[in-house]
């Protein structure tokens, strides 16, 4: 099941055009855009000040060792992420150098001029009011928007007033998608505009069970059903894209189900509003077992251990299997009554060792006690990815050791969701500082940096990915996600 993050959202980052609106500080747009989003502040004199900028940072100069090439000073500052550059004129220039302008306007980087009046660090610190007070009106935001859903969730009918709530609380389109054939509870007819000129039709592997929010096109609607093909299959917990100038979302909600948003923009806190309407809407959603599943159940919870729920030791096989039309008679000739149907694939329990079915295509665990049922499922579900790639009725699992464990397709996509948050940059530094084992110097030397440089980038690292570094466990964790994230 997803868990929501009940964190704090970051903090926003503040406009550039908010700093220029500051009549006290009195700064003049010279070159570049006059948009952009600041994260910080930083001051330096030195010729190439890009290797201690994490990205994000209004630079402030007086340009005492701009030398003879402010392109390439710009270009520099462009390749860190800067998000601006301001210029304190006097006492070493009286003007800012109509070279450094046009470097600026070339390579698209702000450029503002600060008049001698105006001290490096007022700037510095209107920009952490103005952080302060937009990280203030986000969290009271989200708590708002939090009350909000919970009173949704408990309206006659629950998942139409959460969805319609949360598709306007973010300003766009909220839906709940399921496989297409599976059955979702309690879904009845959509709970806001069709998105696009028709729902998913019944062909699609995605099928929208209901919407909110203003509609989104047939492009956007499609990449929509990509992300959720991938949550819904279980290859990650959440997954994000942008198609035509709109943010895309996915959540994994349960039982097969997708909450999918499509928004204009997508601010600090929308991931933890997203987060709790997903974990409302799996407690909305929840099915209750019938029939020997539920009979199984009832033992376990009555004190019995998983074998005597199961009905003896095994071996226990976990099959995968998608292309038939009647799941109850796959069941049959499995020998089973241990199914789940309602899913991105039928899912079966045996103890029988399963045979190629017409119709079928298979994904079979080995054989399993009744204490690995939860890895023998996991190895089902890589196996069918493996049959259907290889075109074959029937794929066994048999790769040994950790290869065995995650597939290629999972940790691929396991690593894009965890490193997300990442620049390149920020992603090389931290391959190299968990290569040379936390040091340093030795990473520095790996990297061509300086030290401090290191410790800053791990530390804004640490903080975009919430981790704490220190964990051996979060380390082996983002190892394994920097070993198979694709190159950036």
């Amino acid at each position: 099941m997803y868990g929501a993050s009940m964190e704090a959202p970051p903090t926003p980052p503040v406009p550039l055009a908010a700093l220029l609106a500051d009549r006290e500080l009195g700064l003049r747009h010279l070159a570049g855009p006059a948009e952009a989003d600041v994260h910080g502040v930083h001051a330096s004199e030195m010729a190439d000040p890009s290797p201690y900028l994490l990205g994000g940072e209004l630079l402030l100069t007086a340009g005492a060792e701009l030398g003879a090439d402010p392109d390439g000073y710009v270009r520099g500052l462009v390749a860190a992420g800067a998000a601006a550059l301001g210029f304190g004129v006097a006492p070493v220039h009286e003007e800012v150098p109509a070279a450094l302008a046009a470097a600026c306007a070339r390579y698209g980087l702000p450029l503002l001029e600060v008049p001698p009046r105006t001290p490096f660090t007022a700037v510095a610190r209107s920009v952490w009011r103005l952080m302060a007070q937009a990280r203030t009106r986000e969290l009271r935001r989200v708590a708002e928007v939090q009350q909000s859903l919970a009173t949704a969730a408990a309206r006659p009918d629950p998942v139409a007033a959460v969805l319609t709530r949360l598709a306007s609380s973010l300003g766009g389109w909220a839906a709940l998608l399921t496989p297409a054939g599976a059955a979702a509870a309690g879904p009845g007819p959509s709970g806001g505009p069709a998105p696009g000129p028709a729902t998913a039709p019944a062909s699609t592997a995605v099928g929208i069970v209901r919407a909110a929010g203003a509609g989104v096109g047939e492009e956007v609607l499609g990449a929509v059903r990509e992300l959720a093909r991938r949550v819904a299959g279980g290859a990650a917990a959440t997954a994000t894209d942008a198609s035509r100038g709109t943010h895309l979302a996915v959540y994994a909600v349960g039982g097969g189900r997708v909450l999918a948003l499509a928004t204009p923009a997508r601010v600090p806190g929308d991931h933890t509003i997203a987060s709790v309407a997903a974990v409302l809407l799996t407690l909305i959603t929840a099915e209750r077992p019938a029939g020997a599943e539920a009979a199984a159940l009832a033992r376990l919870l009555l004190g019995g251990s998983p074998a005597g729920a199961l009905g003896g030791p095994g071996p226990w096989y976990a099959v995968h299997a998608r292309g038939g039309a009647d799941p109850q008679a796959l069941a049959a000739a499995l020998g089973t009554v241990l199914l789940d149907p309602d899913g991105p694939a039928v899912r079966l329990l045996t103890d029988r060792e399963p045979a190629p079915q017409p119709g079928w295509r298979l994904g079979v665990s080995a054989p399993a006690g009744p204490d690995a049922l939860s890895t023998a499922d996991a190895q089902a579900r890589r196996a069918l990815d493996r049959a259907e790639a290889a075109r074959t009725p029937l794929a066994r699992h048999t790769e040994p050791g950790l290869a065995g464990l995650v597939g290629a397709a999972e940790a691929r996509a396991h690593a894009e969701a965890l490193l997300g948050p990442l620049s390149p940059a920020l992603r090389d530094t931290l391959r190299a500082w968990l290569a040379h084992h936390g040091s340093w110097d030795r990473s520095a030397a790996a990297l061509g940096l300086h030290r401090n440089t290191v410790r800053q980038r791990i530390a804004r690292a640490a903080a975009l990915l919430d981790r704490n570094l220190d964990d051996p466990d979060a380390r082996m964790e983002l190892w394994f996600a920097l070993t198979r994230a694709p190159e950036s």
